[in-house]
């Protein structure tokens, strides 16, 4: 059994679930995914559940199916402790990126996240540009991004390490921690609070799994070492995953992420790269393409060194990745249309052809 405020629930969810509660329905937390199939947690305790036929039949795609972390209406079967699910509540926030290969379509990783730990290790794993992309993308989310720099017992120079990451994270808590010894930990977990999630993210062996048993005191996740021979670590979570801390506050723990391609993250890169943008408007000329333009504020800090150029070149990348990714998706939405106004035509001339024979 759970109490819904343990959970995060607020009265905004209770007025909006005044109509299905009208209907017999039970409030729940999407708290695991196993291939279309959910754990919820509700005050039934945990629910095995499966989405209502007609929402995976109107979904327009995976990022309309209940992601970790939604809330949802379930009909449950308490006899059976499983349920059908059959409305996600609106999200307040949501931590999105492209699906792989060549699809144009959005995978939800967390919803409903108030803020959201990017865990790099200072070992072989340190790399700032992807760094950059994590905090876009968490900007994006409407979640507070907070950079967790793991195992400083196995970097020498890791404050030096913290003032590089510092000095791309501009208004993001920065924290470098080591789990062996236990330094820095007891700032990382003021960010938890019941009823407040907290999604971590990050790539593999990175600590993820032993930062979530280190807040729960005891051993909910399995871990594995990182392999002596590269540093890399090995896959430990599988799934996405909501865990309940015995102190209050819920972690929402994710596989290590081998590759993250940007969602309409547009708001997110503006935040992110708020120093570029900034040198931009300086910009003799409105629409300077900062390139050989006089007066260019972005080429003249690129040539003294205030703006290194790794970063700038992030920028482009994460800016025309972007770019193809809206243009992807103008193209779907135009070929949608297209078929839908066929469909509605076809009908048409079906009604008429029914009706020319009677």
């Amino acid at each position: 059994m759970y109490a819904l405020q343990d959970l995060g629930w607020t009265d905004s969810h209770t007025t909006e679930f005044e109509p299905h509660a009208a209907a017999g329905l039970q409030p729940a937390r999407v708290a695991a995914q196993h291939r279309g199939a959910y754990v919820l947690f509700s005050e039934l305790g945990d629910l095995r559940a499966e989405t209502a036929g007609r929402m995976s039949h109107e979904a327009s795609g995976a990022g309309d199916l209940p992601a970790v972390g939604d809330w949802v209406a379930v009909a449950a079967r308490p006899e059976e402790q499983a349920g059908t699910i059959q409305h996600v509540f609106a999200r307040r926030t949501k931590f999105s990126r492209k699906v792989a290969l060549d699809a144009a379509e959005e995978q939800v990783l967390a919803a409903n996240v108030d803020a959201a730990f990017l865990v790099m290790s200072l070992n072989e794993d340190f790399n700032l540009r992807r760094l950059e992309r994590y905090i876009a993308m968490a900007w994006e989310s409407g979640a507070q991004p907070v950079i967790v720099l793991t195992k400083t017992d196995l970097c020498p120079d890791w404050e030096l390490r913290v003032s590089e990451v510092e000095a791309i994270a501009f208004g993001v808590p920065v924290h470098a921690i080591s789990s062996l010894t236990g330094e820095g930990l007891e700032l990382v977990q003021s960010h938890l609070a019941p009823g407040r999630t907290i999604a971590l993210l990050g790539s593999s062996g990175v600590g993820k799994s032993t930062l979530v048993n280190t807040f729960a005191g005891e051993e909910l996740l399995a871990t594995q070492e990182i392999r002596e021979d590269d540093g890399e670590g090995r896959h430990t979570t599988t799934h996405r995953q909501l865990v309940l801390l015995p102190d209050g506050g819920l972690v929402l723990d994710t596989p290590g992420l081998r590759e993250l391609q940007l969602w309409e993250s547009s708001d997110g890169i503006s935040e992110t790269f708020s120093d570029v943008e900034a040198l931009a408007a300086q910009c003799r000329f409105s629409d300077c393409a900062h390139q050989t333009e006089p007066g260019c504020a972005v080429q003249a800090a690129l040539d003294d060194g205030t703006l290194p150029f790794d970063r700038w070149a992030s920028y482009k990348k994460l800016q025309r990745e972007l770019a193809h990714l809206e243009r992807r998706l103008d193209k779907r939405l135009q070929s949608e249309e297209r078929k839908r106004w066929a469909k509605v035509g076809a009908q048409g001339r079906a009604n008429m052809r029914a009706k020319g024979r009677h």
